[in-house]
């Protein structure tokens, strides 16, 4: 199992681009199983999440091809339907969380469908409730198969119906739009997420030959279409990436340009790392971090300490709590982060108390942290990677301390950051891979 070694305290320097967005691609490249018409996708990283969907949409039988770096050509003409009941099949599902979203895919397309209970991070109990009542809502039987140790679902017509979903899931709502777009009639989906994300998949979707409406809100309208055609797409730059560079800028003190950001589809997460007292400055759609000394944490109106916290979007993502919690070890003043929505995430503060972080866990929820304000350097340790943000939160904590840290298993930053040590390397950092 591979390791970074990192070397603390080198500064940044000069410009990085985004790669092209995980969550996006795993949405889209699902998508792809509902025509046997070819569509192009762009801009998709080289990441280990979403080479392990390509290929086992390969195994299904779906014709990939790769016409240039991060371009792929995607075509569901015949699916292998006794593959879809393989051993082989229910285990690339189980390691990989983002598969789910075939579920509603495969069911448009064939009308039934098994599926095993994903793997993915350690980050705590996920359910996948909204997935499989919106299958039901939508007509589909379900029940679970022991001798597969999978659920089934089973549908011969899907038929459009109003649904208020029980939480805005993004995967949840995704999977529910792919289902819906060929069933019979009207669907209304009320509490869908809207991130950006999901607005790209639904532009997709259209320009298939769907039909939604509502695109960028949390009600969608949807009518039924009989087939799909294909369609070219580009990737939305990752806006995680967005977010974790600015974070290693600033705790570093380096001076970086962060570049296509697709600045309007960022929403809260510039105002967000802007209350921790990091600079911003918008040049087109470039970022710049200018190099701080000192990055101060505002407070609330009323004088109380600030609390930065997740919530559905247009609230502030989950995936950069991680990040945000490690920048403002080295921040002026005091914050408290409220992870809402998963309850192990933060449990990787072990490792940044070891170095020397002042940092309250006050729950698995929540965690005050004291900033050091660039007095005092984080002490060099070794880690081991629970989850893809917390070993990214890893990853930057380790470069702004002093001495030789160790990241383990970083497989998991493997899963959602592409090529990261060269990248980071190019522009100042001393990352090393040690297989």
């Amino acid at each position: 199992m591979a390791s970074f070694i990192v070397e603390g305290g080198h500064k940044l320097h000069g410009s990085i681009t985004p790669q092209g967005a995980k969550n996006e691609a795993l949405q889209v490249i699902c998508a792809t199983l509902l025509t046997k018409d070819k569509v192009t996708i762009s801009n998709v990283p080289n990441i280990l999440d979403v080479n392990n969907l390509i290929n086992l949409l390969r195994s299904m039988g779906v014709q990939v091809e790769q016409v240039e770096k991060g371009t792929f050509t995607f075509q569901a003409k015949s699916l292998d339907t006794h593959y879809l009941y393989t051993e082989d099949f229910l285990q690339k599902c189980a390691r990989l969380r983002g598969s789910v979203m075939i579920i509603g895919s495969l069911l448009a397309r064939l009308g039934k469908v098994i599926y095993a209970k994903p793997g993915g991070d350690k980050i705590g109990r996920r359910r996948l409730d909204t997935h499989f009542q919106g299958m039901i809502n939508l007509g589909a039987q379900m029940e679970y198969r022991n001798d597969l140790q999978a659920y089934q679902f089973i549908a011969s017509d899907l038929k459009g119906c109003y649904m208020l979903l029980d939480e805005a899931s993004v995967t949840g709502t995704a999977n529910i739009i792919m289902a819906a777009v060929t069933a019979k009639g009207h669907t209304t989906i009320y509490n869908a997420a809207c991130e950006p994300y999901i607005q790209q998949l639904c532009r997709l979707l259209n320009k298939m030959g769907a039909k939604i409406e509502g695109i960028g809100s949390n009600l969608l309208e949807i009518d039924g279409v009989a087939e799909l055609h294909g369609a070219e797409h580009r990737l939305l730059p990752d806006m995680i990436e967005v977010g974790s560079f600015i974070g290693m800028a600033a705790i570093t003190g380096s001076e970086l340009r962060i570049k296509d950001v697709s600045y309007r589809d960022l929403g809260i997460i510039p105002d967000a790392f802007r209350r921790m007292g990091i600079r911003i400055d918008v040049d087109g759609d470039d970022i710049i971090i200018p190099a701080q000394e000192h990055y101060q944490i505002e407070s609330f109106m009323d004088g109380s300490n600030l609390t930065i916290a997740d919530a559905p979007w247009p609230g502030l993502t989950p995936d950069l709590l991680s990040v945000m919690l490690v920048v403002a070890t080295q921040a002026r003043g005091t914050v408290l982060i409220h992870q809402k929505m998963f309850e192990s995430r933060l449990f990787f503060v072990d490792n940044l108390l070891s170095m020397g972080a002042q940092i309250i866990l006050c729950d698995p929820h929540r965690a005050v942290v004291i900033g050091h304000d660039h007095q005092m350097k984080l002490r060099r340790n070794n880690m081991t990677s629970p989850d893809i943000r917390a070993g990214i939160a890893m990853l930057i904590a380790a470069m702004s301390a002093e001495g030789i840290s160790k990241i383990d298993h970083i497989d998991q930053i493997d899963r959602g950051y592409e090529d990261i040590e060269a990248r980071l390397n190019a522009i100042g950092a001393h990352i090393r891979r040690e297989e």
